[in-house]
């Protein structure tokens, strides 16, 4: 009878640990084929049928419609250049250039994914909209209350991510390096 009881246990355990593991992998992705550049990650392979079975599973759970490979890809970034999260109750500016692209958007989203509301409606730029320096750099300033410039909301929110999508672009699964793909630059610019 005690083996029964300790059989049972050590099977109640294995299986407890493997849904949670199996529901932790379909919450938060793997990062198998994951494609890094600074503080921006992308998952290249995510929007064609090379795509692995955990972040299949991601995509089904979360109802994310990815970039398929012929149409782009998309970066996410969640702290600034020097691993620091980013905060919405921070100024932080994210300057530079983009890796060539026909046609790019910049949007601002909370740790969930969605959108965050603020009184503008502004939830991100694109590539045609963006006020640009004389060498085509730009600086995006994202900050709780209005800057000059091109300026984001964060409406004082704690933590916030940003994705940047690259449309038409030839950065994709070969792209391995800042020279390659050329990143903008996430730099906190200080805190209240």
């Amino acid at each position: 009878m005690r083996l029964i009881a300790h059989a049972l246990l050590v099977l109640v355990i294995a299986a407890a640990i493997g849904l949670g593991l199996t529901w932790a992998t379909a919450s938060r992705g793997t990062n198998f084929g994951t494609l890094t550049i600074g503080t921006w990650t992308a998952r290249p392979k995510i929007g064609t049928s090379d795509i692995n079975p955990y972040a299949r599973a991601s995509v089904a759970r979360s109802g994310e419609l990815p970039l398929a490979a012929g149409d782009g890809i998309a970066f996410a970034a969640k702290a600034d250049d020097t691993a620091r999260p980013l905060d919405g109750r921070c100024d932080v500016t994210v300057s530079g250039v983009t890796p060539p692209a026909r046609f790019w958007t910049l949007t601002l989203y909370d740790l969930k994914g969605q959108l965050i509301a603020n009184g503008l409606q502004r939830y991100g730029f694109t590539s045609e909209e963006i006020v640009r320096n004389s060498d085509g750099s730009f600086v995006i300033h994202i900050a709780p209350r209005a800057r000059s410039g091109n300026w984001l909301p964060t409406a004082g929110v704690n933590e916030y991510q940003l994705l940047l999508r690259l449309y038409d672009t030839p950065v994709g699964v070969a792209t391995r390096t800042q020279r390659d793909a050329p990143m903008p630059a996430l730099k906190f610019a200080g805190c209240p």
